[in-house]
C-alpha cells in the first residue's frame, strides 16, 4: 500500500509568505535558511564609444575576470526610474532669473527635453553581480575580490546597498514595474 504524503501548499496571496527572505540589512538579503545574498553594483560604462583596441582590452579583461570566479553568481540587470524633478526645479528657477532671450531659449529647450524624459518614463539601467553564502566573512571577501577584479577591467563597482537589494527584488517580483500603492488587504 502506497502511503500518500500531503504537501503543505501555501494558499496565501502575500509574496512574503512564500518568498524565503527573512530580512534585508547590512547590505545583504538574509534568507529563512540563513544564507546571506550580497554583491556589487557596477557603474555603467559605454565601452562601445572607445577605441576598438581599448574595447577589446576591456572585453578580454572581463573574460579573464569571469574565469576567475569559482562560485555560483548571478549577473542581474535592473531598471531604476530616473528622477529629474530636482533638476527640473533648478531649470525653472534659472529660467525665472534669466533675462537674455538666447539663454532663456536654451533653458526652455532643456526643460522640454526633461519633460520628454518624464513622459516616456526614462529609466537608468543598473548592473549587479550577486552571490550567496552562509559565511559573512567569505561574503565580504568575495565582494572585495569582485570590486578589485572589475577595477582591473576598467569598471567601477561598489558594495550593493539595502536600497539596491530592494530594487532588485521589486524588479524581479513585479516584472520591472514599480509599485506605488499601499498595502492591499484581503476582503
Amino acid at each position: 500500500m502506497a502511503s500518500s504524503k500531503k504537501r503543505n501548499v501555501s494558499t496565501s496571496g502575500f509574496t512574503e509568505d512564500w518568498l524565503p527572505v527573512k530580512a534585508i540589512q547590512n547590505n545583504m538579503i538574509i534568507t529563512k535558511d540563513n544564507y546571506k545574498v550580497s554583491g556589487v553594483k557596477i557603474s555603467p560604462r559605454n565601452i562601445f564609444i572607445l577605441d576598438p583596441d581599448l574595447q577589446n582590452n576591456i572585453l578580454l579583461a572581463l573574460r579573464n575576470f569571469y574565469n576567475t570566479i569559482d562560485y555560483e553568481f548571478w549577473l542581474v540587470v535592473a531598471d531604476r526610474p530616473v528622477d529629474i524633478s530636482v533638476y527640473m526645479s533648478q531649470m525653472q528657477l534659472l529660467l525665472n532669473e534669466t533675462q537674455s532671450p538666447a539663454i532663456r531659449k536654451l533653458i526652455l529647450q532643456d526643460i522640454d527635453k526633461g519633460e520628454t524624459f518624464i513622459r516616456n518614463n526614462v529609466v537608468d539601467t543598473e548592473y549587479y553581480f550577486m552571490f550567496k553564502t552562509k559565511d559573512v566573512d567569505l561574503l565580504q571577501k568575495r565582494v572585495r575580490q569582485m570590486i578589485n577584479g572589475l577595477a582591473t577591467c576598467g569598471l567601477n563597482a561598489s558594495l550593493i546597498s539595502n536600497a539596491d537589494l530592494r530594487l532588485v527584488l521589486e524588479n524581479f517580483l513585479n516584472g520591472g514595474n514599480s509599485t506605488e500603492f499601499g498595502t492591499v488587504m484581503p476582503v
